[in-house]
Formats: C-alpha cells, structure tokens, sequence
C-alpha cells in the first residue's frame, strides 16, 4: 500500500516507489516478491480499478477520495480480483489499514465498497 501511495501523490513510477520502499526498511524475499507483484499489478490495473471504484462509490467522485483511501481500494480490489486471498481476510486487512492511517470513517466506507464489489462480482 505504501509503494501505491507513493507513485500516486509523488508522481514517480512503482518501480521507484517499490526500489524505495525496499531500500529503507528490511523485508524477507517472499515479502518483497509479494508486495512487488501485488503493486504493480495494481499500479497496471489502476485505470480498470478506478472505474470499478467510481461505479461502487455512488456521489463519490474519484478526486474526492482521498490518497490513501483511493491507495487502499486500488490494492484491495487488485488483490480481490486475483482471487488467490479469501475475500474476508482482503477486506479485514483493508479496513484495518484504513483505521491505522486514515479514519474510522474511511474504513466503514472501503468496507462498505470492498464488500459492494464482492456481492457484485457475485451476482456477473
């Protein structure tokens, strides 16, 4: 998540996000490994998931969204759509993080989004 934020309120490409990320803080391989493939998968898909996320957040513009929020989605929702992590444990982390750096009120609201998303893949 923190490489997501990075590239989107610095401008810099993942890759550099990723590069500095890793370089400050010691992480194991498997570590690395995942959050490199989730990031740029997310940072690939961003386009897709924004939309996703625009269709979802009724009279929530994107803009309105905050960094880290908008941060958030992209990364829950890249990582809900690979399929590969039990949704409940995608949306716990996510709502977790919300409470950690943004509010208790932006983790009801990626909640609520997040589990939008999962009653709609449902139902296509």
């Amino acid at each position: 998540m923190q490489a997501v934020y990075q590239a989107e309120v610095s401008g810099m490409d993942i890759e550099q996000s990723l590069s500095n990320l890793f370089e400050n803080e010691s992480f194991v391989p498997e570590t690395i490994a995942f959050a490199t493939e989730l990031a740029t998968s997310t940072w690939s898909q961003r386009e897709k998931i924004d939309g996703i996320i625009e269709k979802l957040a009724i009279e929530w513009p994107l803009d309105r969204i905050g960094k880290v929020d908008r941060s958030l989605l992209r990364i829950s929702l890249c990582e809900l759509m690979g399929k590969e992590s039990p949704p409940s444990v995608i949306i716990n982390e996510a709502v977790e993080l919300a409470k950690k750096y943004s509010s208790e009120e932006a983790a009801k609201f990626i909640n609520g989004i997040l589990g939008a998303w999962i009653k709609t893949s449902k139902d296509s």
